[in-house]
């Protein structure tokens, strides 16, 4: 039973030991089997690109490296055959990649397929080589972007793109408007488009470079609404006009096409909107005209007159309120300018309107004009036709006039110029010295008769100017006789030098009436207000401290003929004069004042005619 037990296990033991040495046996043999093969694989590709290498998807396994670089060569035609397609909006640039720097590099292509499988430790190279033959292995081609070819490309097409900018320009040729309109700038972003080429080309894919254009704006691109302004303005005469209802000499003003385009301005200015062309007419020009025009269109405020109707106590109208105006040069230019820009061709001046204080509808109340305080009446027989019209003509300058509450009244103001145009004749008047022929002889008649409705009027005379000698006109009373209580109670005037000047100091106006009798040879002044309870009481020295007048002086005429004797001035005595006024009011003393005057001597003076004999006539005095 032993021994066979024992044969038994011995069987099962050299079994186990056979399939044991069977299984090395297999794996030794294998794994020689497998070495062997690599062995064959390495000697038979050692010259070779391993199975399953690709570039760019073309099988190049089992190809020498120059077979590969050929056949890369050959498929790969990208760079010289590709199209890459250049835009600027309808522009269209095409270039190869080549045209553009991109170059095959086949040999270096092949090189790098070459060594996939050769590269690191053994078991690294091994399995590139095994996963390159059982998945397949692609490798990129090589190839060269030499980027100044490409930029030397660009600098081509900037050479087309590229356009400076261009301003709009607005413009006048004699009447003619010209206008160019400007142009957008436009610059190829070189490196901007090389960076977009650069990836196109790389990718070996066909495609669109959009090309990167900076463009700039003119500062002013369009100028077309500002020439069709230009043209408008100029396409008819501009006419200014006065305000409907006024008048004056020259009106109305016509500027032709020509003198609008002297004057037509064209300027660049900024505004919220940036820059632009404006047209105007130039402001300068205007402000000259219009300054220059100013002063003649220009009237001053003046009252309404009136005359108290003794019979109502109430005031007729005489003259009616001027209202004043005053040409706004500023505002007609901006009328003008603004005007112009809605075509309109026919343009109303601008004016500052001011009410006087006293108009048509005052009343005797409101004015506080309720009755006669005082006039005078003064007498001028004898007087020539010329003395009497120049009389005429200033008294008529104060009819109707009114006098505010607390103003000093200067006659000279009210006179104005005493002209032949005004009215005025000539006649005899005392000027340095002499007495000559000068136009508006016997307005002292005026300022004298003023005079003294003013101080008997008992008002504060402000000032006073005598004649320089006593003159006979301004002594009369009543059936031409000579009241020398009167001396020292004359005034004269003589624009603008010597004035006469009251004051009405009272809370009420005051009017004034002048009335001319040439039959009657009277001037009499009246003054209407409200009496304020003033009376006056004067003395006066009359002519004392007499001079008697130098001997008659006789002068040769040689324009009078031989025996003609012509006397050209008359003797007066001189002498000192004193008047004393005391005004009450409500009676008691409101002022008291004292008037001196200084009579010259005066000489009479004769002309007469080469050869005559020289008489001793008696002296006359007949102003």
């Amino acid at each position: 039973m032993k021994a066979i037990g024992s044969l038994t296990f011995s069987n099962q033991r050299s079994l186990l030991q056979q399939l044991l040495t069977a299984m090395l046996f297999s794996v030794v043999f294998t794994l020689v089997l497998f070495l062997a093969v690599i062995l064959v694989v390495q000697v038979w590709f050692a010259g070779r690109i391993f199975p399953g290498v690709q570039v760019a998807g073309i099988p190049v396994g089992g190809l020498s490296p120059a077979e590969a670089a050929e056949k890369i060569s050959a498929q790969i035609t990208f760079p010289t055959q590709g199209r890459i397609v250049l835009k600027d909006n309808q522009n269209l640039w095409v270039a190869s990649p080549q045209e553009l720097g991109l170059f095959l590099d086949p040999g270096a292509s092949a090189t790098l397929a070459f060594r996939v499988g050769r590269d690191g430790n053994l078991l690294n190279r091994l399995a590139d080589q095994f996963n390159a033959w059982y998945s397949g292995k692609n490798t990129s081609p090589v190839l060269l972007f030499d980027q100044r070819i490409a930029y030397i490309y660009l600098n081509r097409i900037a050479a087309v793109i590229n356009r400076p900018v261009i301003e709009a320009n607005l413009g006048l040729q004699g009447e003619e408007v010209i206008v160019r309109s400007g142009e957008i700038g436009r610059t190829l972003d070189i490196d901007a488009s090389l960076a977009l080429v650069s990836a196109q080309v790389q990718s070996l894919q066909e495609g669109v470079v959009p090309l990167v254009v900076k463009e700039t704006p003119p500062v002013i691109l369009d100028a077309s609404q500002q020439a069709e302004l230009a043209r408008r303005i100029l396409s008819q005469p501009l006419t200014l006009t006065l305000p409907e209802g006024e008048s004056a000499p020259g009106s109305p003003w016509v500027f032709d096409r020509t003198t609008l385009a002297s004057m037509l301005s064209i300027e660049r200015v900024r505004n919220q909107a940036g820059e632009q062309y404006e047209v105007t007419l130039n402001s300068d020009m205007l402000i000259t005209f219009l300054s220059k025009l100013a002063p003649d269109l220009r009237t001053y405020p003046q009252n309404a007159r009136f005359i108290f109707n003794d019979d109502t106590r109430q005031l007729d109208l005489l003259q009616p309120a001027v209202i004043g105006r005053t040409l706004n040069v500023d505002a007609t230019l901006r009328a003008i300018q603004e005007g112009l820009k809605q075509d309109q061709h026919t343009i109303p001046l601008v004016f500052d309107f001011t009410n006087p204080p006293v108009t048509d509808d005052a009343t005797a109340e409101s004015l506080g004009v309720t009755e006669l305080v005082s006039q005078h009446t003064s007498y001028f027989y004898g007087s020539s036709r010329e003395r009497v019209q120049n009389i005429q003509a200033a008294a008529s300058r104060f009819h109707g006039l009114l006098v505010p509450p607390g103003a000093t009244f200067s006659m000279a103001d009210a006179l104005g110029n005493i002209s032949l145009d005004n009215g005025y004749a000539e006649a005899l008047i005392i000027v340095g010295g002499q007495t000559i022929k000068g136009v508006g002889g016997g307005v002292c008649q005026v300022s004298t008769t003023l005079f003294r409705t003013a101080f008997f009027g008992g008002y504060p005379i402000v000032e006073r100017h005598a004649h320089a000698y006593r003159v006979s006109y301004y002594e009369k009373t009543y059936g031409n006789r000579i009241d020398p209580n009167l001396a020292g109670l004359d005034a004269t005037v003589y624009v603008p030098i010597v004035d006469f000047k009251f004051t009405n100091d009272t809370p009420y106006w005051l009017l004034m009436e002048t009335y001319v009798n040439p039959n009657a040879s009277t001037l009499t002044w009246k003054f209407y207000s409200t009496s304020d309870g003033r009376t006056v009481e004067w003395q006066t020295s009359g002519p004392v401290n007499i001079v008697e007048p130098p001997k008659p002086l006789y002068k040769e005429n040689p324009e009078l003929k031989e025996g003609e004797i012509k006397q050209v001035d008359w003797e007066a005595k001189g002498a000192e004069v004193t008047v004393t006024r005391t005004v009450y009011r409500n009676g008691q003393v409101y002022f008291t004042d004292r008037i001196y005057t200084r009579y010259q001597p005066w000489q009479a003076v004769y002309e007469y005619g080469p050869g005559t004999e020289i008489p001793t006539p008696e002296p006359e005095n007949n102003d």
